[in-house]
């Protein structure tokens, strides 16, 4: 008895990747609003019922595949600021790597694009506070704490940082040209210097 719930539990786990993959798939390719629930059952190989035995709408379904790559943002911005063993170092590997991992476009069209508006603003900041804004908010805490930056409040420098990069994120995914990021990100290093605390 035991053995069959296990395996229906991993045929339900199997249903609910395959459902987020083929609907990740479509919602980059397309957007939004251009793709049905019905074209999603027919591309994951289920039946309706299937899906909504995991989701309860098609908005819900999207809100998980948000998750799934802001997720996916936010453990590359961690890796990227582990790798540091200085903290300012940490800073800026780890906003180069949110630059890095908004440019792919299946990220930046359901992120950036779909996300706020599907989901509205509020939801979205609060998806994005759970995902990257808040190693944001750590970083420049302890910078704050050891005197690399100048003492200020962190919650709407991190607002305003994040903003900024979110915003460049969604511009270079439109870009065609292969220097902007680059250049985005040493124009980021040079306004997080710009903040620094004097002789730090």
């Amino acid at each position: 008895m035991a053995g069959g719930s296990g395996i229906r539990a991993r045929q339900r786990e199997h249903t609910r990747q395959v459902l987020l993959r083929e609907s990740r798939r479509l919602f980059a390719a397309r957007g939004y609003g251009a793709v049905g629930l019905s074209e999603i059952v027919d591309a994951a190989g289920v039946t309706k019922g299937a899906l909504y035995h995991h989701f309860d709408s098609k908005e819900d379904l999207f809100r998980a595949v948000l998750e799934e790559v802001q997720q996916e943002v936010g453990t590359a911005v961690v890796e990227a600021a582990d790798a540091r063993t200085d903290p300012w170092d940490a800073l800026l590997a780890g906003c180069g790597a949110f630059l890095a991992a908004g440019t792919a476009p299946d990220r930046q069209r359901i992120m950036l694009v779909d996300g706020p508006s599907v989901l509205g603003w509020s939801e979205w900041r609060a998806l994005d506070e759970a995902a990257s804004a808040s190693h944001l908010a750590d970083a420049l805490t302890d910078l704050i704490a050891d005197g690399t930056l100048a003492p200020q409040p962190v919650r709407p420098l991190t607002r305003l940082l994040s903003g900024a990069m979110n915003e460049a994120a969604l511009w270079l995914a439109t870009s065609n040209d292969p220097n902007d990021l680059e250049d985005t990100q040493r124009a980021l290093t040079a306004m997080l210097n710009a903040l620094r605390a004097q002789g730090s």
